[in-house]
């Protein structure tokens, strides 16, 4: 039996107006080689100046998860040349990063919660893109600079389930706390994966392997599983020692396998050494200060859903997770919504809508004031549950969307005035004498009947709670 361990490197650009070192804008999807100046593309003479904002947005996540912030730090250069990096180096912090040591709690399928470590938090310049169109490679350098915050965690976790459990907690802490857009698809959150195996029992790692840039929880997952298997193969073969080596691999997404990329570098070959550009990164109380302001984290809001809005713990995570559900869903509380009857609404009756027509939280045609007006209604009894339903349909489906004056227009409002509807209920007795007679002789299934006949008769309008009382005591 084997024991899997993991660690991750996670690559966070930072949600800065512009780049780490120059005054260069940091946006996206500007045409190629805009947005550069003599010190991103590290023309002679050009030098660096440290972007305090991305130095405060480092230390916010560094308070948030519980980790030391260093008050002084240093840059460090990374030699190595690729044609993405004019200057042939990467500036990064080795010697003492800005954020050092931490913790992050995942909360797992079973039902526990574990601690995973996290290493250090450091501030580096990104590199271009290299883009590749038939015989021709291309370089844009529009990325180079943008601010980087590389968060490395300890080996703490043992199966890929932790792994993308670590990814989306500290997903949803960036976003909450407003460092990062963490967009995967443009790139602004991605990891490697560093995967081995050893033994049960073993205290020494095996051979560590390095999966490179991967965009997606889905594919992190499956590059975890395939890896293992692969060593795990290797090392039952008996030719662990030959096809596992220390290497840096990458995800071909196509096939569903890992692939020899180069050699795994040590902190050596990249010659690191201190930039001589660059002073000591001495923060100020002022930017403590700043960086210490930050909204109420997931944790927190579990915490407080269960303990006043009396939720569970399912329903609270999966309402924290994403920080648009959880602003959606504290709108709605505004309006007047009772707390677990939002919940369904939120993230049954819209989220399943919104699937249908490929849309999200954040582009939904139905704003959180409306859905809240919408349950408040449901909630006191002012439309059905059914009529809810009726009434969310139509708002999806037209620019419409007052849902007061919809009521009215559908004619959903719900009757519970205990005169109108014993008119009803009368008629229904007095029209089915027989089966009033079969109930009364202990028949009780055809109460069942009664309701529903009710129900028909009111077109679907009247409180279904009320009709079942004020049956049983004409019934009886």
């Amino acid at each position: 039996m084997f024991e899997t361990v993991i660690g991750l490197e996670v690559h966070v650009q930072l949600n800065t107006k512009t780049k780490l070192f120059c005054t260069c804008p940091t946006s996206f999807a500007e045409h190629q080689n805009m947005n550069t100046c003599p010190t991103c593309l590290a023309l002679p003479g050009a030098l660096p100046v440290v972007n305090k904002e991305a130095a405060v947005k480092a230390m916010r996540l560094g308070y948030a998860i519980n980790a030391n912030v260093n008050h002084t730090s240093y840059f460090d250069r990374k030699s190595y040349f690729y044609p993405d990096s004019p200057s042939a180096y990467q500036i990064t912090q080795l010697t003492k990063a800005i954020v050092q040591k931490g913790e992050v709690f995942i909360d797992l399928k079973d039902g526990t919660r574990k601690r995973i470590g996290m290493t250090q938090a450091h501030l580096e310049a990104d590199a271009g893109k290299n883009m590749h169109e038939g015989a021709y490679s291309k370089v844009d350098l529009n990325r180079s600079g943008t601010p980087l915050l590389e968060i490395v965690s300890d080996p703490d976790m043992r199966s890929s389930e932790e792994a993308v459990a670590f990814l989306k907690k500290l997903h949803s802490t960036v976003r909450y706390l407003d460092i990062s857009d963490a967009n995967m698809q443009e790139g602004s959150f991605r990891c490697d994966v560093n995967v081995s195996i050893r033994p049960k029992g073993q205290e020494a790692f095996g051979t560590r392997v390095e999966i490179k840039n991967i965009n997606s929880f889905k594919f992190v997952a499956a590059s975890i599983a395939y890896e293992v298997q692969r060593q795990t193969e290797a090392y039952e073969d008996g030719v662990y020692e030959q096809e596992v080596n220390q290497e840096t691999r990458l995800w071909n997404v196509d096939e569903g396998v890992t692939k020899s990329m180069r050699g795994k570098e040590e902190a050596a070959d990249y010659r690191y050494f201190p930039d001589p550009d660059l002073r000591p990164l001495v923060v100020t109380q002022e930017m403590i200060a700043e960086a210490k302001i930050m909204p109420e984290l997931p944790d927190a809001k579990v915490k407080r859903y269960i303990e006043e809005l009396g939720l569970k713990l399912y329903d609270a995570q999966v309402i924290t997770a994403d920080k648009e559900m959880a602003y959606y869903f504290e709108e709605m509380l505004a309006q007047g919504a009772v707390a677990k009857t939002a919940v369904t609404w939120l993230t049954s009756e819209l989220q399943g809508r919104l699937n249908k027509i490929g849309s999200s939280i954040e582009t939904s045609p139905i704003d959180a004031k409306t859905l809240g007006t919408l349950v408040a209604n449901i909630s006191d009894d002012s439309i059905s549950g059914k009529g809810g339903k009726e009434l969310l349909d139509y708002m999806m489906d037209n620019e419409s969307r007052d849902v007061n004056t919809l009521i009215d227009k559908l004619g959903l409002a719900q009757v519970s005035d205990d005169g109108a509807i014993l008119v009803i209920i009368d008629e229904i007795l007095a029209g089915n004498p027989d089966k009033v007679e079969q109930y009364k002789g202990g028949k009780d299934k055809l109460f069942g009947f009664f309701v529903g006949q009710t129900m028909k008769a009111s077109k679907g309008t009247a409180n279904p709670a009320k009709v079942n009382e004020l049956l049983k005591e004409r019934l009886s």
